[in-house]
Order: C-alpha cells, then structure tokens, then sequence
C-alpha cells in the first residue's frame, strides 16, 4: 500500500511537471511572433491597415476582421482577407484571416502596447497631382483636407471637385520625400482607395508646403 501510494504521488508529481513545462512552451511559443505590418483587402486591391490594428490592439486581444473594422472596403464586392506579415525565431511569417473571422491577438509579441510595425509614415508628401500626362492639376491643398478627415478616402473626379482630361482614367500622383531623402512616386487609379498611413503627419497636413520646381514627371520636368 505504501509503495502504490508513492508510486501514484510520483506518477502525481510527473504529470504536473509535465503539464506545467507544456504550458511554458505553449506561452512561448504564443509570443514569438513580431508584427511588422498588416494590409487589408483583396488581390492588389489592399490598403495598409497597420495602424489601425495598433488601436485595435490597444483596446483587446480579439477582434472580428471586416469593412466596418478597418473603416474601408478596398474591394467591393470581393471577400477581403486581413494579413499579418510577423517576424519570428524561424524568419518571417504571414498569418491571414477570412473577412469576418476572429483575430486573437495573444500569439504575437507585445501585442496590446501596440509597440510594432512602423508607429508612423515614412514618406513625406512634396506634391499631389491628378489627371493624366500633360493634363494634370495641383491637388495638394485638397489632399491635405482630405487627410485631415480620414486615413482612407477612395478618390475620383468628385473627389477633386474637377476633370482634367474628360474621357480619360485619371490617376492620383502623389510625390514624396523617403527617410533617406530620396523621391519616390506614389500612382492610384482613378477610383481606388488611397491609404494615408505611409505618409509622415498625414492627419496633421504639414507637408507639402515647400518650394517645388517639378511636375508630372518629377521634379525639374
């Protein structure tokens, strides 16, 4: 009787030991994933949706993905996907979840500090130009009301209050400085939905109000 009675406190203490070195791998290996970014959306129709998951983040650890979520819907009509691009001990890692399924936040590292991804934009916006090559119209101060209303807007001929080339697809420009001062071009379609969220102080506007020489073609053309 002594013996089955050690033996079971034995067998006790093992299974504990057990479950407890199975719950640390679990816990580990749930917060081994960094996020580096997230866009939304469907095909190349996908907008950036980094900072909004930030904010989401911030306020619990599962969501329910979908337009209303993200305050945009980059493809109507289409069942849009949300990807998390992660960097773990293994190298980088997509995880991507069906418009309308739940996102548990606790696999991914520092999750509700929301201390991941880029906190800001890294372009700043020197210049926005709508129309087509050769009929074209400065909107930069109208992109700056727009920014200071939304992240997202889906833009067009209404949206710029004027045609520059009727019978035309019109495209958005928009020109801009990177972090290590190189220019780069920005092009959306007439009709697509324009992220701000890798623009630098998109909301506040301070930008495009220094002195450009350039044109369509960049600056100097």
């Amino acid at each position: 009787m002594h013996r089955n009675r050690m033996l079971r406190s034995f067998l006790g203490t093992l299974l504990g030991a057990i479950v407890l070195a199975s719950l640390f791998t679990a816990a580990a290996a749930a917060q081994q994933y960094k996020i580096q970014r997230a866009d939304y959306g469907y095909g190349r129709q996908r907008v950036d949706v980094t900072q909004r998951l930030r904010e989401l983040a911030r306020q619990n650890a599962t969501f329910r993905t979908g337009n209303s979520t993200f305050g945009v819907d980059p493809s109507p009509g289409n069942v849009k996907t949300l990807r998390i691009f992660t960097e773990g001990r293994g190298g980088p890692r997509t995880f991507e979840y069906r418009e309308g399924s739940v996102v548990n936040g606790s696999q991914f590292t520092g999750w509700g500090g929301g201390q991941w991804g880029n906190p800001g934009g890294e372009y700043t916006i020197l210049r926005a130009l709508y129309g087509i090559p050769g009929r074209n119209v400065d909107v930069t101060q109208r992109l700056r009301e727009l920014a200071a209303r939304d992240a997202f807007f889906r833009m067009g001929n209404s949206t710029f209050g004027v045609d520059p080339a009727r019978g035309h697809v019109k495209t958005l420009r928009i020109w801009t400085r990177g972090p290590r001062g190189t220019q780069r071009m920005f092009d959306y379609r007439e009709g697509s939905v324009v992220d701000g969220s890798m623009f630098s102080g998109w909301g506040g506007g301070n930008w495009g109000r220094e002195a450009w020489s350039g044109g369509w073609d960049g600056p100097g053309r």
